[in-house]
């Protein structure tokens, strides 16, 4: 979008560091009327959120990447949220005309293979899709908390996104696990069912898997991989406001 949009980023910082989510969300809504949107991937944490817009009737959109390669557990969960606020949460999915031939080229399971073809495989399933869910909006809220990466803990709540030129918002960064768990049970908010089995950040069916005792958070991700390599392209930091 203009250099004008990504002037607010300062101004966001600052009132983030104020008021709680709920209020700075609204403050983002009123800022930029239709031009809020959420994407959940139905975690605990996007779980939360969702809760917190469909509670105190926030006009933010969601949405959520459709990869076709989900578990049954995260599809259940989306219908039970469906149901929960009587909403229905539009997905976005991989674009025909990329996903046919990469898969007809490479098989439907390249991305064992190297970082390189994982990575293409995001892209084609997520980085894509994404790109056009972001598309006509000023400010992206994402789940993202600081535990969940190595990468992430230099993170600020709020940040320029270059490539998808948009302001992101992660208002639950700074919560621990335990916080946001104590959210769901208070609010009988509905959740993965994967996350009582040892499953933290849950992706598609064959790049995720439940982490073992002593592990971090991110180690049930593209497990075959090294820590330092495992973002898909979704979120990619560049600016750092003061």
């Amino acid at each position: 979008m203009s250099t004008s949009l990504q002037d607010h980023t300062t101004q966001i910082a600052a009132m983030a560091k104020l008021l709680p989510a709920e209020e700075v969300i609204k403050n983002l809504t009123e800022l930029f009327p239709q031009q809020v949107t959420f994407s959940t991937s139905f975690s605990y944490e996007d779980q939360l959120i969702t809760d917190k817009i469909f509670s105190n009737q926030l006009p933010v959109s969601i949405f959520t990447l459709d990869t076709g390669r989900l578990f049954e557990e995260t599809y259940s969960c989306w219908s039970a949220t469906n149901e929960r606020y009587q909403t229905k949460i539009r997905a976005y999915y991989p674009g025909h005309t990329l996903l046919e031939p990469f898969v007809a080229e490479h098989g439907p399971n390249s991305f064992y293979e190297s970082v390189e073809q994982r990575k293409a495989c995001c892209y084609v399933r997520k980085v894509e899709p994404l790109k056009r869910a972001l598309k006509g909006n000023a400010v992206w809220i994402t789940g993202i908390r600081a535990e969940h990466s190595l990468n992430r803990h230099d993170m600020q709540q709020v940040e320029w996104d270059e490539g998808n030129q948009i302001i992101k918002y992660h208002p639950l960064l700074h919560w621990t696990t335990q916080e946001v768990k104590d959210y769901i049970n208070k609010y009988n908010v509905p959740y993965n069912i994967l996350h009582d089995r040892g499953f933290v950040s849950i992706g598609c069916a064959p790049c995720t898997r439940a982490i073992k005792p002593g592990e971090d958070f991110r180690a049930g991700r593209w497990w075959w991989e090294d820590n330092t390599k495992k973002e898909c392209g979704l979120h990619i930091h560049q600016h750092q406001p003061s």
